[in-house]
Parts: C-alpha cells; structure tokens; sequence
C-alpha cells in the first residue's frame, strides 16, 4: 500500500521499507519493492564491485562500490519524480511510474563486471565477444527477477529497461520526460551523473562547487522535457566541468591507466584458465564476477596462471607499467590523425641507444576527455524556462550564460606506457621519432626523459617518483 505523496518523508518509514544511512545523501528510505531486488545475490554482488575500479590502488580514498552508488541513483531518481509529481499534477505521474523510475535508478549498474569499464575496455580486445554492461544491467535484472521469484509484469519489466538505456519507445513517447530522469539521452543531465559526481569527489577528495540538489529543485517539466530555470545556466556549466575534471584529475590517471593495462594483461594470461570471457555469456555466472577475480587468479595453485601471478605481484609491489609520453592530438589534426599500433611504433626506434624493442614492450593508450556529449555543449541542448513564465521553455547559448565557458568540448590524448621500465626512454624516442615524421606539433617538453635517465643507477634513485 503505498503512502499518499504528500506524507511521503515524515514520520516512520513504509511498511517493509528501510532506512540507509548514505555519506552523500543522509538518512534514506528505500520502499519495499527496492528493498526486494537489493536483497538478492545479484544486487549484493555490487558490494564487491569499486565504483572507479582499480583507480583505488592510485586514490586510496576511492574504496566505494556500485552497491551505494546504485542506492543513490535510486533515491534520487524517486526524489525527482516524486518532485514533478507534486509539483506538477497534470503530468499525471502514477505511483507505477514512480516505482519503475525508482528501479531503473537500483538497477542501471548491475552489469558492470570487474574493476568496472577496465573489464569492458579490456573485453573489447575480443572482437568474438559482444558486450555492454547496460545489455547486461537488463539482462541481470530478468536473471534476479526470475532467480528470486520475484512479481513483476513484463509490461513493467520492458518500461524499466527502457529507462536504464534513456530510449524511448514510441508506446510511451508521453512520457519521454521519465527517460531522461535516469540515463539522458538528449542531454546528458542525469541523476545517475547527479550521484556518482558527487559521492566520486567526496571519496577522492576533489573539491566541487556544483550542487545537484539545486539543480534538481529548480527543475520542472515543459513540453514533456525536463528543463531548469535560467539562473541555473552556469550550475549547468559546473556539471559538466565537474564531470570533466573528474576525467582528468582522477579517472584516467596515468598511474591508473598503467593498473587497468596491468590487470587487462593478468586477466588475458588467466583466460584459458578460468575462461573469464566465457563467464559473460550467461547472467548464471556473471553473477559470480566481480573484484575477488584477481584473488582468484592470485590464490590459485594452477601452475597455468603464474604468468597472470607475476602481473598481479608487480602490482602489489608498485612495479607498475612506465609512462613514457603523453601527446594531446591538435583539433585541426584530429579528423586525419592516425594513432600508431605498437608494431608500427617500434620501426621508429633509434639504433643507437643499445636497447631492443619489440612491440610487446609498447602500449598505446587512446581516450578521450569531453563534457559527456561527444565534441558538443550539452548546454545548448537543454531547454530553459524564467520566473515569469514557467510553462514555455527557450533554449539559452553558451554566450548568453557566459562569455569565458570553453568553446572547444572534447580533447583526445595518445598516452605511451613501456611494460619494461628500462626501456621506457627507448619507448618514447620511438614515440617521439613518429611524431615529428606525423604531426607538426612539436612534442611537450613535460615529459622529456633526459639522457641521463637511461642510466640505471640514475634510475634507482627516481623510480618511484616516475610513477606520479
């Protein structure tokens, strides 16, 4: 029996429902139904997944998982809706829609496999294998639903996987503004962006000046959109550079690109062993891999996985993967770039250094920064409304909001890594040889391995500061 929305909030939680106690968020009430699905082995397998994965062995801090994470999106999600329910009746928001956003939020990461996108990046190294942790979110979440003998109707069940991928059908297309409460399609303004922002700062310790408490409660529906008010422009801005900065500082750490590189290569060694590949086929094993795998493969006395082993002792003893060069590929450049394999790389090393590369000593790292609409602003996508008049909505140009926001939204970097850190000045000679033979940019000169480096007494002394 659901409670009337305007007692929702006072006095003791719903019958069934329960009360968490949330770092980011403070004392929650999670219903019954969400209550449900989070007490099954599938959503409890999110205690043993880390939100940013192994960016935890370079930020200590950054130890929290899917498991909050998944409640937080949840909760806001509820929030939210709940919110243009009370505020906006003639939406006509039903206490089934509520429940189905409010799952959509619980479940939108339950196919996220080890160490998290380090498992599906290093999953895509097998063009055999098709895989995508939101296929897989829904495909967990029939797999609960069935293994749980939980009652849900298939009508509810398509509803809630519609909302995890922001697409709608055209069986629901009035109702377009719930796809955009979870996963935003249109803009990418999101609650899941709203939780994860905020609970990855507080771990890592960033400091953030967007507040997303505010954004949701200058929010409304217009045109069956979500839009915010137009002194909320530059809290929109805040977002995405949050979200941008994050990127930079934090998710695609060198130090923890090197790890992701380091377990990808331990889990390529371990899979004809453990067959780890093959556990994604079906939800039934899937269930079963999370974080613990690199345990698995370290506690393991099969004489077959030693060679996955000695990656993972490296790791523990902070051997990591060298940096070598790092190189942000000009946007005039970057339509006819093209990003050298370690085999192409390797025909540029210098002769006369005395060191020998082949192309298992090289990585090539590709990814890209962006304010989470490819090289476009979002802001020029969300639609505004003003105190005046609350039911038509405008779109507002970035030169309208400010004239000092960025006009350039996606960078895409080339990192270099050696997996011998004896030949890491050989690796980004070899690095450096291409580029002047590609590019007309001139290599920064931050990184620079002076001479001297290639001397390994030198480099006992300064090892561990190369890591940083």
């Amino acid at each position: 029996k659901m409670i009337p929305l305007q007692l929702q909030g006072f006095g003791f939680p719903q019958e069934g429902a329960k009360i968490f106690n949330d770092p980011i968020h403070g004392h929650i009430e999670m219903p019954v139904y969400c209550i449900n699905v989070i007490d099954t082995p599938q959503f409890q397998r999110l205690r043993d997944l880390k939100q940013l994965g192994a960016t935890y062995l370079t930020f200590p801090g950054a130890s929290h998982n899917r498991f909050e994470h998944s409640l937080g999106v949840s909760y806001l999600a509820g929030t939210l809706i709940k919110s243009f329910a009370q505020r906006q009746p003639e939406l006509e928001i039903e206490e089934r829609d509520i429940r189905n956003v409010t799952l959509a939020g619980l479940i939108h990461d339950l196919g996220h496999g080890p160490f998290s996108h380090s498992f599906e990046k290093w999953l895509a190294r097998k063009p055999e294998i098709k895989f995508h942790h939101e296929d897989m979110s829904k495909k967990m979440f029939r797999y609960l639903i069935e293994d749980n003998h939980l009652d849900f109707e298939e009508e509810d069940i398509k509803f809630i996987e519609e909302l995890v991928s922001g697409d709608c059908s055209p069986k629901n297309s009035h109702k377009a503004f719930m796809y955009e409460i979870v996963a935003n399609n249109r803009n990418s303004v999101d609650v899941d962006k709203f939780d994860y922002l905020a609970r990855d700062c507080y771990n890592c310790g960033i400091k953030s000046a967007y507040d997303f408490s505010r954004l949701m409660l200058f929010s409304r529906v217009i045109n069956n959109e979500i839009c915010y008010h137009a002194k909320e422009g530059w809290a929109l801005n805040l977002l995405f550079n949050t979200r941008y900065s994050l990127f930079k500082q934090v998710y695609s750490h060198r130090v923890g690109n090197a790890i992701d590189y380091m377990i990808g290569d331990a889990f390529t060694l371990a899979d004809p062993v453990l067959n780890i590949s093959e556990r994604v086929r079906s939800p039934e094993t899937y269930t079963y891999l999370t974080d613990c795998l690199l345990k698995e493969i370290e506690s393991s006395q099969n004489p077959g996985l030693v060679p996955a082993q000695d990656i993972i002792k490296r790791i523990r003893r902070r051997e990591l993967y060298s940096f070598a060069d790092e190189f942000i590929i000009p946007g005039e450049e970057r339509q006819n770039w093209r990003i050298p394999t370690p085999e192409e790389l390797v025909t540029f090393q210098s002769t006369n250094g005395g060191v020998q590369l082949t192309a298992e000593d090289v990585i090539v790292d590709k990814h890209t920064n962006n304010y989470a609409f490819k090289d476009k602003n979002p802001i020029e996508h969300i639609h505004f409304f003003n105190k005046w008049d609350s039911t038509e909505s405008f779109l507002l140009h970035q030169k309208e909001i400010s004239q000092l926001a960025p006009t350039t939204f996606s960078e895409t970097y080339i990192r270099i890594f050696s997996r011998d850190k004896k030949k890491t000045a050989a690796v980004q000679q070899a690095w450096r040889n291409y580029l002047s033979k590609n590019s007309s940019s001139k290599p920064s000169p931050q990184h620079l391995i002076p001479p001297k480096a290639q001397d390994p007494e030198f480099m006992k002394g300064i090892t561990r500061r190369l890591d940083f």
